[in-house]
């Protein structure tokens, strides 16, 4: 979709063959969503699961066009649940609170639906872990999907606000990326945010956000941006003096 913001077009493409022309109502490159239109109507559409009563094991399919193999579909199961991904290039990462699989996803995957046995959507699938140096790469059955719950947030906002954006949550801090150890380090604090105004200090260790363990920034920055903003959450922290 990027490409198609920046003067590409983007074509939509029926089972049917038939092709339509689509436009992007709007995006956001932190969660790796983005939301297109087409002027069509009597679509059939796909049920919604709730991605929270997802399980470790549950059966899914993966759906999509990997390396242009158009109407594939792939299957797996889930797992694991709430892994901390990040991917894109340095600072123009997305984070993915994501639902790992072993259901084969390749190149042409990205914004294709994992479903459940019932099928229901419970992700869209995102990234890929990879063992390439160069190159396209291939599956190696570590696949990743936003959860759909969460997704669906993100793409509500995107289309009934004025502006076609979507709100992001915010605890308040910035973490010392130099901090090798377990959890992030909070480096310094936004004033009148929330862990300033929860008594969170300035070099406070992050061990766990909502009951999920946080091993590193990039786990501490997914955990946060998996609630949406205004939400009470439990935080964890190692504080200064050890306790």
């Amino acid at each position: 979709v990027s490409s198609g913001a920046t003067g590409g077009s983007i074509t939509v493409e029926f089972t049917s063959g038939e092709e339509q022309s689509a436009t992007i109502v709007g995006r956001d490159r932190m969660y790796d969503l983005a939301v297109i239109k087409i002027k069509k109507g009597n679509i059939p559409t796909i049920s919604i699961a709730n991605s929270a009563d997802v399980t470790v094991g549950d059966p899914v399919l993966a759906f999509g066009s990997p390396l242009g193999y158009s109407n594939t579909v792939t299957a797996g199961i889930v797992s694991a649940l709430n892994r901390p991904v990040s991917a894109g290039s340095v600072g123009q990462e997305s984070f993915v609170n994501a639902i790992q699989t072993d259901a084969a996803i390749n190149p042409g995957n990205s914004g294709g639906a994992l479903i459940n046995a019932q099928g229901q959507i419970i992700g869209v699938n995102s990234a890929i872990a990879t063992l390439s140096s160069g190159g396209t790469s291939g599956s190696i059955g570590l696949g990743f999907a936003i959860p759909i719950t969460e997704a669906k947030r993100v793409i509500d906002e995107i289309i009934t606000t004025p502006t076609h954006t979507s709100s992001r949550p915010l605890l308040g801090v910035y973490f010392d990326n130099t901090y090798d150890g377990i959890g992030a380090k909070i480096l310094k604090l936004t004033p009148g945010e929330g862990a300033e105004v929860a008594g969170i200090p300035a070099g406070a260790i992050i061990k766990s956000i909502g009951g999920q363990r946080v091993v590193d920034v990039v786990g501490a920055i997914v955990r946060i941006r998996s609630y949406a903003p205004g939400a009470t959450v439990s935080v964890t922290v190692e504080l200064p003096n050890g306790g």
